[in-house]
């Protein structure tokens, strides 16, 4: 297989990528046939599942333009993915010039981009680092350069916390990002779930296909998903389907399909004991 020129040496380009089969999903450049491939046996199985996916860019996109209307000027982007239009950075700074933004991803192909479409922007940067590791995030070089921890930073886990199975503990590693946070500081979260709707009939055979690729998908209930959220209050309208989140237009608006999985955006009121 020939290797692209954007592709870093090293990677394999036999072995799917979930941040890749992303950028596929969203109708991106950086995926290999081997990434198409996945994502197209996942969407025979959950043939919703790119709508879901711009959805959840589209709440995205609301929740930054929300943190810099509450006077959060920092993002904080965990498992950031790939580059596409319309990204935390151009949003943010669309919003407000003086914003920063770190990003943050351990997919090769998506670091490597990423430093490509940020090497113009002095208030944007990427740390290669795992969500599982928050020490390598907060501790990095990168981070002491873009982000003033004594300030409030909007945290964003967006289509990113499903992929931890619960043996990795993820609320643990959030409560740790929490923690280096100051008070006013903002999570921002999507997870997936079954929310409104219920998964499709042969939704069981797409996790299975993501758990054979080496990335499990965890459909967590309300419940599970609020526990992210502690030590934040909940802010209005609290957890719910994405298209009901401080939406643009009609939520009745969009397919039904969207209405799976969470949404809520949560502030950090005061130390965590």
């Amino acid at each position: 297989m020939e290797r692209p020129a954007w592709a870093p040496q090293g990677i394999d380009l036999t072995v799917p990528s979930v941040s890749r089969i992303y950028d596929y999903y969203l109708g991106g450049s950086h995926n290999f046939e081997v990434d198409r491939a996945a994502g197209r046996a996942v969407l025979e199985a959950w043939p919703g599942l790119t709508k879901i996916v711009q959805v959840n860019r589209a709440f995205m996109r609301r929740a930054v333009r929300y943190a810099v209307g509450e006077g959060v000027d920092q993002f904080l982007d965990i498992g950031s993915g790939i580059p596409t239009f319309g990204n935390v950075h151009e949003v943010a700074l669309a919003a407000d010039p003086d914003s920063r933004v770190l990003y943050v991803d351990h997919d090769p192909v998506a670091v490597a981009h990423s430093r490509a479409v940020l090497q113009d922007t002095d208030q944007a940067e990427i740390v290669s680092a795992d969500f599982r590791s928050p020490q390598d995030v907060l501790l990095s070089a990168e981070a002491e350069r873009v982000l003033d921890l004594d300030r409030p930073v909007a945290l964003m886990f967006v289509a990113l916390l499903h992929f931890i199975e619960d043996k990795d503990d993820p609320w643990k590693a959030v409560a740790e990002f929490r923690d280096a946070l100051a008070p006013g500081s903002l999570l921002i979260v999507t997870h997936a779930g079954e929310g409104e709707v219920r998964k499709p009939a042969r939704g069981d055979d797409a996790v299975a296909l993501y758990r054979r690729i080496g990335s499990p998908i965890q459909l967590r209930t309300r419940a599970q998903v609020l526990d992210f959220f502690e030590g934040f209050e909940l802010l209005d309208p609290g957890l719910v389907a994405m298209p009901r989140w401080h939406p643009d237009s009609a939520p009745e608006h969009e397919d039904p399909v969207t209405f799976a999985g969470f949404a809520g955006v949560g502030r950090k009121t005061g130390p965590t004991e």
